[in-house]
């Protein structure tokens, strides 16, 4: 893989001189991660639509698309625009439909943008269609399906399927195809329970489209999506697309799925050791909740990993080491309950690298990505992220 890193004299710095709590992207385990995917989709004939909710930055979306821009998927008008600004014409707004942002993604279209918008009622097909009319262009849309009772859209068997179709027909507004995405699979573990989420997935998105065409609706796009499904699914047939965004960086929750290792993981918060509390089984660290967020995707799994799980400023984990508590500047480091290992010697001013429990959650709460490389001490550039919507 290759893409643009911008370096920058005044900002260059070393692990030792970065200021904490500060953001990490190891390039070379998102490259890996990267070709993994998209290896995988393109054995199976299946175009591969990256979520660039997790990343929202452009010097990632390069990394992807070495060649120029591709089709992506995204979770705000905000990462719209913005992708949009740097070339990408091809994009999926993958949330459900208001009239506000039906508005702003007419003026993308407007500008050129090819962005397909997601609803699941006749009531957002006609406000599309009289939205697009507005503005004076034609609006395309997925119809939103319910793979496993997670979030919205319909089941392949409502009546409802049919009836959007034919509303967003009357309104004048094309149907680009179905769309689903297999959340609850994030709260699976083993390999047996993942192919078979992935093939219900599967199956249900086809049987949708095969339900819309039954009645004399074009669905040319079949469109499905998870980080855990993706990279378990044995047979795609009757997909024509797959969208996913953590596998670009991956996390402990994915971990915890069983999808990747530790060592696949690409980001980590860098932080600095503050304070000690030996009598308690302590070490303070400056990151808190601010710096890596509230999320504890993994309460519910086999290993809990409190806030993050800890490793030395290479990366390499402490066996056990977990932030156990975390306070808005604070952390709290201590050894997992139950296990034998010792709590590290780490003096005052010392590094760690934390493991953030979701990826998307932790690299929200920072502006760039410090990038660096396996064995190097070295920041060799800094990716800036987008924020807001």
């Amino acid at each position: 893989m290759s893409g643009t890193d911008h370096q920058n004299s005044e900002t260059a710095a070393t692990l030792g001189t970065l200021a904490t709590p500060a953001l990490l992207l190891e390039k070379h385990r998102l490259d890996r991660n990267l070709v993994r995917l998209s290896s995988r989709m393109a054995e199976r004939g299946v175009v591969l639509r990256p979520h660039m909710k997790t990343a929202k930055s452009i010097d990632v979306a390069r990394r992807a698309y070495p060649s120029g821009s591709g089709p992506i998927t995204v979770s705000t008008l905000a990462e719209a625009e913005y992708f949009a600004r740097h070339g990408f014409r091809d994009m999926t707004y993958a949330v459900g439909l208001a009239p506000h942002t039906a508005e702003r993604a007419m003026r993308l279209r407007k500008a050129g943008v090819d962005l397909k918008v997601l609803l699941d009622s006749p009531e957002q097909a006609r406000m599309l269609g009289a939205t697009g009319r507005a503005a004076d262009v034609t609006p395309t849309a997925f119809i939103e399906i319910d793979c496993d009772g997670h979030r919205g859209g319909l089941t392949a068997n409502d009546p409802k399927l049919i009836a959007v179709a034919v509303a967003l027909a009357e309104a004048g507004v094309k149907l680009a195809g179905v769309l689903t995405h297999a959340g609850e699979s994030y709260s699976l573990f083993t390999p047996e329970a993942l192919v078979a989420a992935a093939e219900n997935e599967r199956a249900v998105a086809v049987a949708a489209a095969e339900a819309l065409r039954a009645s004399g609706h074009q669905c040319p796009i079949v469109s499905v999506g998870s980080t855990p499904t993706a990279h378990f699914a044995e047979d795609l047939t009757g997909v024509t697309e797959m969208r996913v965004g953590v596998y670009m960086f991956f996390d402990l929750v994915m971990h915890g799925v069983g999808v990747c290792t530790t060592d696949d993981i690409a980001i980590s918060v860098l932080a600095t050791v503050i304070g000690t509390k030996p009598e308690k089984g302590w070490i303070l660290v400056d990151a808190g909740w601010m710096a890596l967020s509230r999320d504890r995707g993994t309460a519910a799994q086999r290993v809990d990993q409190g806030y993050g799980l800890v490793g030395d400023v290479t990366g390499k984990v402490y066996p056990d080491l977990i932030v156990s508590q975390a306070s808005q500047e604070h952390g709290i480091l201590a050894i997992r309950p139950g296990s034998a290992h010792a709590l590290p010697n780490l003096p005052i001013g010392a590094k760690v690298r934390i493991l953030p429990n979701h990826a998307c959650a932790t690299a929200s709460q920072h502006e760039l990505y410090n990038v660096v490389s396996a064995g190097s001490d070295a920041i060799h550039a800094r990716w800036p992220r987008m924020r807001g919507w």
